[in-house]
């Protein structure tokens, strides 16, 4: 990312322009494990229960691939409708020149590095809150009696309910301490999520969870102490010769997925080299080839403002054409897909009246 910056200064704006696309379309993962934000959306309710595998403004999935939505995210915030591929491009156009003016607090024209980290920080708030909200509704649905706290049993019985399982005779089965009729990859589904449970549970520890428990056991994002286990987790999944810490081929070498065609080939080239670029670039903060769980936990929190300066001014070097590490409105509108998910066309000619 940083260094996409000096590559950019001898290029000529229509070249420019092509190499930006080029960058900004690749950022990825692999698309097997990567549904899109708006099929997320569609998801969510099917599995409210279930503690996502996407978090909102966190720089890694919970299975270890880059959250290739990450800047959009940080962006926008909640301000998503009006981008999507079917809106009238002069209205999103606008509403991109709107936001445009809200982080430039000082109304000069140019957004800076710390006005961009403010907004950043403002914007993973937005998603902290919207979390929040979600969790009180979804607490309520796995709280059946009410009482502000969700036993380990209660909420196993609504989680296999949510799979197909008949409620009735799952907390029967539960009643009774009978054993449960579940394939093996559910069970090991429910295995993980007990040990996530217990992580959640604040002594002095009792299987009961309160919403505020509840909304850890979700998001991790919001406890320090999950986001350790968080971090946990992903490093024991590829960490490949069992030293607690990441190397880079460790980072870049999740299981392939069969590869039909050299467009499959190319994707997984480019999911390869996007992994390779976050961990040098970002992940590893002191370069020394390996990254440490320390360090993966800095890079994760998204409350770190240092780590939002450093989105703020890799953010900028995308698009900042001109190198005076600002972003100007001709700028932004012009790499709208990077900063929105949208292409916004003709930006040279509508940018003075849609400003």
């Amino acid at each position: 990312m940083a260094s996409r910056q000096s590559p950019l200064c001898g290029l000529a704006p229509h070249c420019l322009w092509l190499l930006g696309v080029v960058l900004l379309t690749d950022v990825s993962a692999r698309p097997a494990n990567h549904s899109s934000a708006r099929e997320r959306a569609a998801n969510r309710e099917q599995n409210e229960i279930l503690p996502p595998d996407h978090l909102n403004g966190v720089k890694l999935e919970m299975d270890g691939h880059l959250n290739k939505d990450f800047h959009q995210e940080v962006f926008l915030g909640k301000d998503v409708d009006g981008f999507e591929e079917d809106a009238e491009p002069r209205r999103s156009r606008r509403k991109l020149m709107v936001i445009f003016s809200k982080v430039d607090v000082n109304t000069d024209r140019r957004i800076s590095a710390k006005e961009m980290q403010r907004w950043i920080m403002e914007k993973t708030a937005e998603h902290f809150q919207e979390a929040v909200k979600e969790n009180r509704v979804h607490f309520r649905a796995v709280d059946p009696d009410g009482d502000g706290r969700v036993s380990w049993d209660e909420y196993k019985v609504k989680f296999l309910a949510s799979k197909g399982h008949d409620e009735r005779e799952v907390a029967e089965a539960v009643r009774n301490n009978a054993e449960l009729k579940v394939d093996e990859e559910t069970q090991e589904v429910l295995e993980n999520l007990k040990d996530r449970w217990y992580q959640a549970d604040n002594p002095p520890a009792d299987l009961l969870l309160t919403e505020d428990e509840f909304l850890s056991f979700l998001h991790p994002e919001h406890s320090r102490g999950m986001l350790k286990f968080m971090v946990k987790e992903i490093v024991r999944d590829l960490d490949q010769d069992g030293d607690k810490q990441l190397s880079l081929p460790e980072f870049i070498s999740l299981p392939v997925g069969t590869v039909e065609n050299q467009q499959g080939q190319d994707v997984d080239d480019n999911w390869v080299r996007d992994r390779k670029r976050e961990f040098e670039e970002l992940i590893d903060s002191n370069h020394d080839g390996i990254v440490t769980p320390e360090e993966l936990e800095n890079y994760m929190d998204p409350m770190n403002e240092y780590n939002a300066l450093n989105e703020a001014k890799q953010m900028i070097a995308i698009a900042d054409e001109n190198q005076n590490h600002h972003l100007e409105p001709e700028e932004v509108l012009k790499y709208s897909e990077f900063f929105t998910g949208s292409k916004l066309m003709d930006y040279a000619r509508n940018v003075h009246e849609e400003f």
